[in-house]
């Protein structure tokens, strides 16, 4: 562990899209050990995705068990415990808080007909999400489908519920909800008044708000404390405060220093989200939020999203790179240093490669669930190298296409802190450097959704006394990666191109997926 990593501990759970990652550090954010576990994503129709909570409880018991070991520290010298998940990952639970069935995943966009409804409802709630159109992955949304498609086990069940909600409730015994998903995917607004009811009547929604948690509780604020048995499966000691977790991009933020207003966080994984802080309300079209207290108590959250990022990196490397897997299996590297080594040789914009990222619809600026990726430009002297690279331009000029939004808002990025995959990837760095004109700062822990659940821990344990100063001494940062001008200004005729091609593309891209979709 190194002479600068001591006791006393904290303890993150990051719960990402395809594992669950354990991470300890010592108080000053220095990380002790990282350990994870994966657990399987089911897809059985075009735009569904569902995981099974048991198998995501399992995957945390091995991963934490793991930590423990490998680590060799002693478990009561672990503090304090909090935990960050998928969002808006909705479960339907019995009285003893035993899933129903099968999680809808966040990325899964089944309810874009009841979005579109809740869209029309016109209520002022929609101030949320820009006063535009309603994302199928919000709660409401995927609520309002499961009461209108499987209306018996919806009546069934007792709670209605997110993945951080169970996992708090597995950790502690008792069921609570987080301002920082019920603000920013359940209209909650705790500055007016709570629960917005009329909201919910007018969308059909009437009996939802009963079956949420009744306690609200702020990031880091106390939950409980680790019960006996959940003690037991993850190896540790009972009675460890367990603080207040919430979405694991959002809980990113506070893993990346990104907890006032002016910075601003990218967090990158399966998908991309672009997070600030403001003092100020921002409501308008292409933006969503902001949403009161979400993160800090009287500051407002304000997002945007890619939802397939890295998951179009991961099915095309999967599905599309056999002759660069042969050729990394005869060097023994990855597949994507060949990819990466390749595709840096390039000129900008792939020769004429364009690709939307639209893979599983998109979050922001447009929120529709409706449209699909597509790759434009290919010719014969295209190799998969091309595509690679196309694709991860593709996902900068969707981030600049955010960014444009925010400008138009009031708000001008001027810095990038960053987390997750991409930061493996210089290329990918670079080229979200290039594309938007803005300099990168690099984390020294780039799991920060972890860091994030971990400071978490530490406040709930008095360690701490807020969030704020929690961050600022547990996050550092490493490197800064500044843009190139002369790409920048390459750069520029491929976003505009890349920003035109929803409005010519999009009804035809509607007919399709509507043709397709089962429900």
């Amino acid at each position: 562990m190194g002479k600068t990593i001591k006791p006393p501990y904290a303890l993150g759970i990051d719960m990402g899209t395809s594992s669950v990652r354990v991470a300890i550090f010592d108080l000053k954010g220095k990380s002790v050990v990282f350990r994870d576990e994966p657990y399987p994503l089911y897809t059985p129709y075009s735009g569904w995705a569902e995981q099974k909570p048991e198998e995501w409880w399992d995957a945390l018991c091995k991963a934490s068990r793991k930590a423990i070991e490998d680590s060799g520290i002693k478990p009561e010298d672990i503090i304090g415990i909090s935990a960050d998940t998928t969002c808006c990952t909705v479960l339907l639970v019995d009285e003893n808080i035993d899933p129903i069935r099968p999680a809808i995943m966040w990325m899964d966009i089944r309810a874009s007909k009841q979005a579109k409804r809740i869209t029309e409802s016109g209520h002022p709630a929609l101030k949320y999400n820009g006063y535009g159109n309603v994302s199928s992955e919000w709660m409401p949304c995927k609520a309002l489908w499961l009461k209108e498609n499987e209306s018996e086990k919806y009546n069934k069940a007792a709670h209605v519920i997110e993945c951080i909600d169970w996992v708090m409730y597995r950790l502690t015994g008792r069921l609570t909800a987080s301002i920082n998903t019920t603000s920013a995917r359940w209209y909650f607004d705790k500055t007016a008044g709570g629960w917005p009811h009329e909201f919910y009547t007018k969308i059909g929604l009437e009996d939802l708000i009963q079956k949420f948690p009744k306690d609200i509780l702020a990031l880091g604020e106390v939950a409980g404390k680790l019960t006996k048995a959940a003690a037991d499966d993850l190896g540790l000691v009972p009675g460890i405060p367990v603080g207040e977790g919430g979405a694991d991009a959002f809980v990113g933020m506070v893993g990346l220093n990104v907890v006032e207003p002016g910075r601003l966080a990218l967090i990158t994984g399966s998908s991309h989200l672009h997070l600030g802080l403001s003092d100020k309300e921002i409501h308008m079209p292409g933006i969503f939020g902001s949403y009161p207290d979400a993160v800090v108590p009287g500051l407002s959250m304000f997002e945007g999203g890619q939802i397939s990022t890295g998951s179009i990196v991961n099915w095309f490397k999967t599905n599309m790179c056999g002759y660069v897997e042969k050729i990394a299996k005869e060097r023994g590297c990855s597949i994507y240093t060949v990819l990466n080594e390749e595709a840096e040789k390039l000129p900008a914009g792939s020769e004429g490669l364009i690709v939307l990222d639209y893979f599983q619809g998109n979050r922001t600026p447009h929120t529709d669930a409706d449209v699909r990726g597509l790759i434009y430009g290919l010719s014969l002297k295209h190799t998969p190298v091309y595509i690679y690279k196309a694709i991860i331009e593709g996902i900068c000029y969707g981030t600049e296409h955010i960014f444009q939004s925010f400008r138009k808002a009031g708000f001008s990025p001027k810095e990038v802190y960053i987390c997750g995959g991409a930061v493996k990837s210089k290329l990918w760095l670079e080229t979200h450097a290039n594309v938007s004109n803005i300099p990168i700062f690099i984390p020294e822990v780039s799991e920060a959704p972890s860091l994030g659940s971990a400071i978490l821990g530490a406040v709930a344990a008095g360690a701490y006394d807020n969030i704020q100063n929690a961050a600022k001494n547990m996050v550092n940062f490493i490197d800064k990666i500044e843009p190139d001008a002369e790409k920048h200004e390459e750069y520029k005729f491929f976003v505009d191109k890349y920003i035109a091609f929803y409005p010519m593309m999009k009804d035809w891209m509607h007919d399709i997926t509507n043709h397709i979709t089962k429900t």
